[in-house]
């Protein structure tokens, strides 16, 4: 039986998840860590979309991907297949890394993107790793010290509008 599509989202943003076969870890040290940013950059720059938020736990991944181009298999293919190799080679392993076919969910309001994105940085609360703010391996710190591989203007925009209207005397 064939796969049904993916859902095409109308304003191109995602919510996507990589989570380790039958939910093993994929991240064992910083170095892993590293890994995936630096393929998150690397296929930043191959594809060029862009990325909203994401947090790396050990046995999942979460993204925010703006898919301008409507090619997000490809990124994720990219993605999924640089990490993989990588990791088999370093710890010698074989056979599937992720489970199934990566997770996406279109996200279609601005409310939406908003909640998904505080969603993704309370990860490590929930799992009672972290506080969001101490967190090394999620996008959150990059809203409150700057830009290295996401694109912060979009959020930022969104929860300034939202506040201005919460602030409005009557």
């Amino acid at each position: 039986m064939p796969r049904m599509a993916r859902k095409k989202s109308y304003t191109k943003v995602y919510h996507v998840i990589l989570r380790g076969n039958d939910k093993q870890d994929i991240f064992f040290d910083e170095q892993d860590y590293k890994k995936l940013i630096k393929e998150l950059k690397n296929t930043k720059e191959k594809y060029g979309y862009e990325l909203y938020a994401y947090c790396l736990m050990t046995n999942h991944v979460h993204l925010v991907i703006y898919d301008k181009n409507n090619i997000l298999s490809k990124i994720m293919q990219s993605l999924e297949v640089a990490y993989s190799a990588y990791f088999s080679k370093k710890y010698e392993k074989t056979g599937h890394l992720f489970q199934n076919r990566f997770l996406s969910k279109e996200v279609e309001t601005s409310k939406y993107l908003m909640q998904v994105c505080r969603y993704i940085h309370q990860n490590p609360v929930k799992a009672k790793i972290s506080t969001v703010d101490k967190y090394k391996w999620s996008s959150f710190k990059e809203y409150i010290h700057g830009e290295r591989i996401i694109s912060t203007k979009m959020l930022l925009s969104l929860y300034r509008k939202y506040q201005t209207r919460s602030n409005r005397k009557f």
